[in-house]
């Protein structure tokens, strides 16, 4: 795997990314659970996104990428150290950005439609209007036909591709997303993968996406962020041609080459 700086240094010699979607600077949080002694979720965790880009944050589970999320949606705030997004903080940027997790959390009294034209009534949008983007965005994730059905006359995978149409119609400028297709099986994942891939690849908006498989990071990203114990260990741009088939991209040598990198890094103890 060839690692690839994908920052300048400033005057002051912190390192920068002209504009970027989101920067974390020497982020350290700390954790003390009652009773127990005071452990870290991030420590001084640097990294910046640049707009446009799709990111993964991969690592087995508790290294922190999770954690690294929800400080740039300001779920959470660090110990020490700072974070900014779209050039300002996470709680002012807060309606810039869009959320995406491994349940759908779709309302069950509402069909697939009204779930996708949900954060646009909030935002007062005209109904018309509503209407015509959350049609079109139905279309995109191949679910039209399935629009007046509630949730529960919809497969998990449908519910998630209904849950990545309401995230995107809104046409957040980031987009979080914390293992959003873990919970499917494989045949499904895939498919709903093919559908996220197939907006991103049209709208281009900045997306961080965590997972701890390799293969789907490699598959998806232009850069992944591994971490371990809080910490990232490696950060490199991924350079695979797109669009990604999958049987022919995992059969490439350069694809083994840094799938063998990361579960060598990631393992080291």
């Amino acid at each position: 795997m060839t690692h690839t700086d994908v920052t300048t240094t400033g005057a002051a010699g912190a390192t920068t990314i002209e504009d970027p979607a989101f920067e974390i600077r020497s982020a350290t949080l700390d954790y003390t659970p009652p009773g127990a002694t005071t452990y870290s979720g991030v420590r001084d965790l640097s990294i910046t996104g640049k707009r446009g880009e799709l990111l993964v944050l991969v690592g087995h589970s508790g290294c922190g990428k999770t954690t690294a999320l929800n400080l740039m949606g300001g779920l959470i705030q660090p110990t020490t150290g700072s974070v900014s997004v779209l050039g300002t903080s996470p709680a002012q940027a807060r309606s810039q950005m869009g959320y995406m997790f491994a349940r759908d959390a779709l309302y069950p009294w509402r069909t697939a439609l009204r779930n996708v034209e949900l954060g646009m009534e909030i935002a007062h949008v005209d109904k018309t209007e509503r209407r015509e983007r959350a049609m079109d965005m139905l279309r995109r994730v191949g679910l039209e036909s399935a629009a007046d059905r509630y949730p529960w006359q919809l497969s998990q995978g449908m519910r998630q591709r209904v849950a990545l149409a309401r995230t995107w119609v809104m046409k957040p400028a980031l987009i979080l997303m914390d293992e959003p297709f873990s919970a499917l099986d494989a045949q499904t994942r895939d498919v709903v993968r093919d559908e996220f891939l197939n907006v991103w690849s049209q709208e281009r908006q900045t997306v961080v996406f965590v997972t701890h498989d390799l293969n789907e990071a490699l598959l998806i990203a232009d850069r992944v962020v591994a971490m371990r114990e809080g910490r990232i260990v490696i950060d490199t741009k991924v350079e695979l041609d797109r669009p990604r088939d999958t049987i022919d991209t995992e059969s490439s040598a350069e694809y083994r080459d840094m799938l063998a990198e990361l579960r060598e890094t990631l393992n080291q103890h």
